[in-house]
């Protein structure tokens, strides 16, 4: 057992020590307690939560000698011999089966013709097939009537991590148990537990990084743990700390990732770029960097949606701080399109060979999408240049005044330069005094859109909105589904182009509001079925027995 690797050395030989599966492994000992156990297991789960484990200790407990006797002694120091046999994989009615490698129906038919054959010592015989969802079609179709009806003294237990791709046919047949991803609090206790055994010096920091990174499996959790206390075990005397745990990793300090997100929400790429060549330098794992960013984002939007974050296990006291401070240089906007940058730059990764290009691309990318916020800064200079041009037109009027009191040849004079000056280039400001219009009505709005030519828009408004409410400022609506998503963003930013005013556009729920378009085609019904009432309608459909009035149109 020395010479074992963790993973195994540890692996659990008793329903006790399997962490983090309590619902599951309550039923289950139950259900064998009462005598009534499922014909078939389905086992699901991420890799490294227990599944074969699980799949071993069923078999155990089924087939344990003290269910025969109940003087017989079996316990984690001392198994019975049936239990020994299993946990050595030797045991001759325990048949432990890889789908991967055996995923045809002739496999499948082997495996039927041993299960017609009574168990040789044990109660049970059982088969374990891992990974089941390899299988073939013809090989699941032929296990079909075998797993709903199996010999009394035959049990099948089936482990995978792909259970959609498992048919429903075989999923009806079994009993499912979902193990779940193991917590950060349990995975820290259970490898802080063996770390002790082992007699390895590791820090708690140490060893909530490997928690984290091993995303609650178990297995990879200790496999990591493994192989800090090999490298720790070189150099005897030293203690195992939360950076040598990174470098082993190839991970970047989370104080270091959110230092470079700072320069790039600074707009500052050099000095972004040459902190992405220090943690390059440092063996930097490119998806486990960029997973890090994701994570830096999140962080951020919990901060601006929610306040401040709390403390918990995932970031430091120092971490949080540095989130608290650069939130501010930050919005919504920026985030989602942060993140959906870096998910794509994830699956560029897959295709473009180097790597460290591909990071550096990521951050120009990302530090260019951070200066599009200078547009904001020139429309606050368009602001002023307007103020000002409001401020030179009042001059103008001031001076306008005491026109009255010069010459005529002066008053000439002013005017020509005036035009000199205006005719050249036309001040925004003018053009928009000119442009601002007056919104009184719902149709003034459908035919101003009409003269600017926003036909998209135009046609939302007649056929799509449903009029509840007009008032100036303030515009109450219902809508069909057929609305464009961006229907209101967009009119309220023209209403405030054309009037220069702010709108409020606010949803209704009233049902019973009608679009332009079904308020005219009930009104052409409604003229339409007056005018076959009427005389003229009755003259025309005698003179003509086979003509059809469809429409009717009054000449202007």
């Amino acid at each position: 057992m020395k010479n074992k690797i963790l993973a195994l050395k540890y692996r659990p030989q008793e329903f006790k020590d399997l962490i983090g599966q309590e619902v599951m492994v309550q039923t289950i000992t139950n259900a064998i307690k009462l005598e009534k156990t499922p014909n078939a297991y389905l086992l699901t789960g991420i890799r490294g939560v227990g599944k074969t484990t699980t799949a071993r200790l069923i078999a155990k407990a089924l087939n344990c000698e003290k269910n025969k006797d109940p003087n017989k002694k079996c316990f984690e120091k001392n198994f019975c011999t049936t239990c020994q046999e299993i946990i050595n994989s030797n045991h001759i009615d325990i048949l432990e089966m890889d789908a991967a490698s055996k995923t045809g129906i002739d496999d499948i038919r082997e495996l039927i013709e041993n299960s017609k054959y009574s168990p040789t010592s044990a109660k049970y015989k059982i088969f374990i097939i891992d990974e089941v969802h390899m299988l073939s079609k013809q090989a699941f179709n032929g296990l079909l009537k075998t797993l709903e009806e199996p010999p009394p003294s035959l049990k099948f237990i089936l482990a995978t991590t792909e259970v959609r791709k498992i048919p429903v046919t075989i999923l009806s047949r079994c009993q499912r148990f979902d193990l779940k991803r193991v917590s950060i609090e349990l995975l820290c206790k259970h490898l802080k537990k063996i770390a002790d055994k082992e007699k390895g010096s590791i820090t708690d920091d140490a060893i909530k990084l490997i928690a984290r990174t091993s995303e609650g499996s178990v297995r990879d959790s200790v496999s990591l743990l493994d192989r800090a206390l090999i490298s720790q075990s070189i150099n005897e005397n030293n203690i195992i700390e939360e950076h040598n745990v990174r470098e082993m990793l190839g991970l970047a300090d989370k104080s270091k990732v959110i230092s470079l997100f700072k320069e790039v929400l600074s707009g500052n790429e050099k000095q972004a770029l040459k902190n992405l060549k220090d943690l390059l330098n440092d063996g930097l794992d490119a998806k486990n960097f960029l997973n890090d960013i994701l994570e830096v984002i999140y962080l951020f939007s919990r901060r601006i949606n929610l306040g401040t974050v709390e403390k918990d296990s995932s970031i430091s006291e120092t971490e949080l701080e540095m989130i608290n401070q650069y939130s501010s240089n930050i919005d919504m906007q920026d985030i989602g399109l942060f993140w959906q940058l870096t998910i794509k730059t994830i699956d560029d990764l897959r295709i473009v060979g180097n790597e460290n290009l591909t990071l550096e691309m990521y951050l120009m990318q990302l530090v260019h999408l951070k200066n599009l916020d200078l547009l904001k800064d020139s429309d606050n200079q368009n602001d002023k240049s307007v103020n000002n041009q409001e401020n030179f037109t009042e001059i103008q009027k001031n001076d306008s005044s005491s026109e009255k009191s010069l010459p005529n040849q002066v008053k000439n004079q002013l005017k020509n330069t005036d035009q000199i000056k205006t005719s050249p280039v036309k001040s925004s400001t003018i053009e928009k005094k000119k442009s601002k219009v007056e919104i009184l009505s719902f149709q003034d709005l459908i035919d101003h859109a009409n003269e600017e030519k926003e036909i998209e828009l135009k046609y939302d408004l007649e056929r799509n909105v449903k009029l509840v409410s007009f008032n100036k400022g303030k515009i109450d609506i219902s809508f069909n589904e057929k609305l464009n998503k961006n229907f209101i963003k967009n009119l309220t930013e023209k209403l405030h182009q054309w009037t220069e005013e702010r709108w409020i556009i606010s949803l209704s729920k009233n049902l019973e509001a009608k679009s332009i378009y079904e308020k005219k085609l009930e009104s052409q019904k409604n003229q339409l079925k007056d005018f076959k009432d009427s005389d003229i309608a009755k003259d025309i459909e005698s003179a003509f027995p086979d003509a059809k009035l469809i429409d009717v149109k009054r000449k202007e």
